[in-house]
């Protein structure tokens, strides 16, 4: 079900409203925010999608939060900006949604609690018709806290739970019951609330609403939760709803090019990481593709075209909500080119960030030799970019380049799961003659190569001091140093603010 759509040259907004947790109360929402939008067209879906499982509907349980999640992830795809929850229960575990969505929701008790400040300023006792389950977690606790409130909830009537009886009862307000018994068992929760001194009454659950006619005039204000939740989803723009939280930095990496080179990259980017716990480490989405054909094969001649593999790589971690890509592949780098000028997202161009950080350590340096695979050296892509800092490219003579590619693609090598032994001694072979030619900073031009050689600065040849560089730990720390100054900037701009 949908509205009218926003006028030419009005901003991009579109309302996702879950209104199969409690149908009768989703359409009276519904209604109440196409009244309160007046003649102003708003673009809205209303997912009647009632909630399934062996678990009651009156819990926060996992199918619950799992229903909800996967009709926001529903939202996603169609185009929805802001999540519109008339659900005080799935409000208790509002958080998890926040934290795996960019949608923006909008805070229904949030918006009660704002109501009640700003209609009654001086009342301090609040009193709540809320199910067990939702007292069970303290919801209005977080919100009304003291020493602004002080909450109170209904006494048991006859030994039962009026409220969570008038609404999930076998002949309660969720069947179609809008008068007689659950009516009754409401009054009598408000005449509770009201002797123990409630200056205003509160809903806790959406159907209350649909019988606040029935229930008659009271002596103190009781509140229509769905009227003021509509007015408040009209009032605030998408980053309001969100309540402030700034969307997860997500770091796409294009893996498997080769898959022990993707877990070196990925155990850097933890290593490199200020983190005190679990959940201060970078979000990251991985696409683990082995099957994307050899890099220096095709440089040079031997294999077919990865254009196209890559880019679909770098278009899913895109798709995927990645702000950045990192492509922990030295060869790889030498079709970032041709990719980039498609892609909305930059990928970190590892050549680029390993020459500047070379430029940055060694100022006085000027050759510096490179261990890569053939592709690599073929492509001129390394060259391209040492020049551009100033630096002159050494590589091996071909005889000991060849001893290289076998260290990495040989029977013995590399990707083959070895780390010692014959591939060791080629790369070692490799490097002295390097090191002859005068290159005191070599580069592990190849992701694998770290994995045999560890950076550092190791004696050389006649006690020479070489500095061995590995690309892979320079793009972790560009990777974690663009996601630390996205949060710092997030959190600059994020002013704190009174809800409306």
């Amino acid at each position: 079900m949908s509205g009218a759509s926003l006028p030419a040259g009005a901003p991009a907004r579109r309302l996702g409203i879950v209104g199969g947790l409690g149908p009768l109360a989703g359409a009276d929402l519904y209604a109440k925010l196409m009244r309160a939008a007046g003649t102003t067209p708003i673009d809205a879906i209303l997912a009647q999608h009632p909630l399934r499982g062996a678990a009651p509907d009156r819990e926060a349980s996992a199918e619950r939060k799992l229903h909800v999640f996967d009709l926001i992830r529903e939202f996603e795809q169609r185009g929805v900006t802001t999540v519109v929850l008339p659900c005080f229960l799935s409000h208790t575990f509002l958080d998890e949604l926040r934290a795996n969505t960019s949608l923006a929701i909008v805070d229904l008790v949030e918006a009660v609690r704002e109501h009640v400040r700003r209609a009654w300023p001086g009342v301090r006792r609040v009193g709540v018709l809320a199910s067990a389950a939702t007292r069970e977690r303290r919801l209005f606790e977080r919100y009304f806290a003291a020493p602004e409130f002080s909450l109170c909830h209904p006494d048991e009537v006859d030994g039962i739970d009026a409220v969570t009886e008038a609404v999930y009862g076998v002949d309660g307000i969720r069947e179609g019951a809008l008068d007689g018994r659950p009516v009754e068992l409401l009054r009598r929760a408000c005449a509770s609330l009201i002797e123990q001194g409630a200056e205003v009454i509160v809903p806790g659950l959406t159907e209350i609403a649909l019988v606040l006619d029935a229930l008659g005039p009271l002596p103190v204000p009781l509140v229509d939760p769905n009227q003021v939740y509509a007015r408040r989803v009209l009032a605030v723009d998408h980053e309001g709803a969100h309540g402030g939280q700034a969307e997860p930095f997500r770091i796409g990496v294009v893996g498997g090019v080769g898959p022990a080179a993707t877990v070196d990259f990925l155990r850097k980017l933890v290593q490199h990481t200020p983190a005190a716990r679990d959940q201060d480490h970078l979000k990251l989405i991985v696409e683990q593709n082995p099957q994307i054909p050899d890099r220096t094969a095709h440089l040079v001649g031997e294999g077919p075209d990865p254009t196209v593999s890559l880019y679909a790589a770098c278009k899913r971690l895109e798709q995927g909500g990645a702000k950045l890509v990192a492509i922990p592949c030295n060869t790889a780098h030498a079709f970032v080119e041709r990719i980039q000028p498609r892609l909305s997202i930059p990928i970190v161009n590892m050549l680029t960030v390993t020459a500047r950080h070379l430029r940055e350590r060694f100022p006085e340096a000027r050759e510096i030799g490179v261990l890569a695979t053939s592709g690599t050296l073929a492509s001129g892509v390394y060259r391209e970019a040492l020049a551009a800092e100033g630096f002159v490219q050494l590589v091996p003579p071909p005889a000991l380049q060849a001893r290289v590619m076998a260290a990495i693609y040989g029977e013995a090598g590399v990707k083959a799961g070895f780390v010692q032994g014959r591939c060791r001694e080629d790369i070692e072979a490799a490097l002295d003659a390097l090191v002859a030619a005068g290159a005191r900073v070599v580069l592990l031009g190849c992701t694998e190569l770290p994995l045999l050689l560890p950076a550092g600065e190791i004696a050389g040849p006649g006690g020479v001091r070489v500095n061995l560089v590995d690309p892979t730990e320079v793009l972790a720390r560009a990777c974690v140093a663009a996601a630390t100054k996205a949060a710092n900037a997030a959190a600059n701009e994020a002013e704190p603010r009174r809800s409306f």
